[in-house]
């Protein structure tokens, strides 16, 4: 049975490939961040925490995610 280490990423995305809404701006923090540079998958994260744990989408999936926050399923 192999181990798994969760400082070590499964796959490696591309810092390059990281985009951020043009609203955040440089200087603001509250704001995630897209890599679009696997094909057939969309990475996610928090833009505060440029080593943050990443989510991993499949283009469906990312539909389905976008659509349900801007129906405001997530809002508190």
């Amino acid at each position: 049975m192999e181990s798994f280490d969760p400082k070590t990423a499964a796959i490696s995305l591309d810092d390059a490939a990281w985009q951020r809404p043009f609203r955040c701006g440089d200087n603001s923090g509250n704001c995630v961040e897209v890599n679009l540079g696997r094909p057939g998958l969309v990475a996610l994260r928090d833009s505060k925490l440029g080593e943050s744990p990443v989510l991993l989408f499949t283009p469906e999936e990312w539909t389905s995610f976008v659509t349900s926050v801007r129906a405001g399923q997530f809002d508190c």
